[in-house]
């Protein structure tokens, strides 16, 4: 269960400030949750609410990222409700994972976990590469591709920083090429993993619902504004910047490790 936060100004406004800024970097290139999931930390939020708080707040921004992305989501119908349904049930599956991690050993986890975000979503576009496969057959490419989106919707759903760079190759498997549908059935696909998991840890009460609210705001400012946006900024230089404040956040969270422990 988690206690109740009580947020001061200058708290309520950084949250805010931090969601703003992770729900338009989420919908442009993706990498929201460097800050959502480091920020609540900082205010002292226990690892796990922190997680899980962090997730409840993203999943709005991500769903008003989708409404504006509607337009490029039609005639996707056959694969957003495949990939979709599978990102559900993977997102409860790491929700209930994350659910039975002992406080103690996610505290441990967390700058691996930050480093194995922060390098899949730098190196993502060669792991893409590497995972593309010109298949043929539709059937097989489909079936391929909703195997790898059910381990990554798991990931997504136990902690998901870094997981919408592999999404984007799930997508190039399929042989999808235009970066604005790719970029809007992968806000529908976290949307997804997201909403489960979210279901989930409300019920398990562990989602920390001040703090919450004031990040909710934020990412639908920012994931909507950042939807609609994402077409006249640069995903190069959006990207540069998340990888520079993710660096920067793992190699925080292994000093606080090191000296905590």
């Amino acid at each position: 269960m988690c206690e109740e936060v009580n947020l001061t100004t200058a708290q309520a406004c950084f949250l805010f400030v931090a969601a703003v800024l992770g729900g338009t970097l989420t919908s442009v290139a993706s990498g929201g949750g460097f800050l959502l999931f480091p920020a609540l930390i900082f205010i002292g939020l226990p690892s796990i609410n922190a997680n899980a708080t962090s997730m409840t707040a993203g999943w709005l921004g991500c769903a008003v990222s989708v409404a504006a992305y509607r337009h490029e989501l039609s005639g996707q119908q056959r694969i957003s409700l495949v990939l979709g349904s599978i990102s559900l049930v993977g997102g409860m599956i790491g929700a209930l994972l994350l659910l039975y991690t002992p406080t103690d050993i996610f505290d441990r986890l967390i700058p691996y976990l930050l480093l194995l975000s922060t390098l899949l979503f730098t190196f993502g576009g060669k792991i893409t590469t590497w995972l593309h496969s010109d298949l043929e057959d539709s059937r097989r490419s489909l079936l391929t591709a909703s195997v790898i989106q059910f381990f990554l919707a798991i990931y997504g759903g136990f902690y998901g920083a870094g997981v919408a760079m592999l999404m984007l190759a799930t997508m190039e498997m399929l042989g999808m090429k235009n970066i604005h549908k790719m970029n809007a059935l992968k806000m529908l696909l976290m949307s997804c993993t997201s909403g489960f998991a979210v279901v989930t840890y409300v019920i398990a009460g562990v989602v920390a619902w001040q703090p919450a609210v004031f990040m909710m705001l934020g990412t639908v400012v920012g994931g909507y504004g950042g939807a609609y946006y994402a077409r006249k900024l640069q995903p190069d230089l959006v990207k540069r910047f998340i990888i520079i404040v993710s660096f920067a956040m793992t190699y925080y969270f292994f000093i606080r490790a090191y000296y905590t422990h």
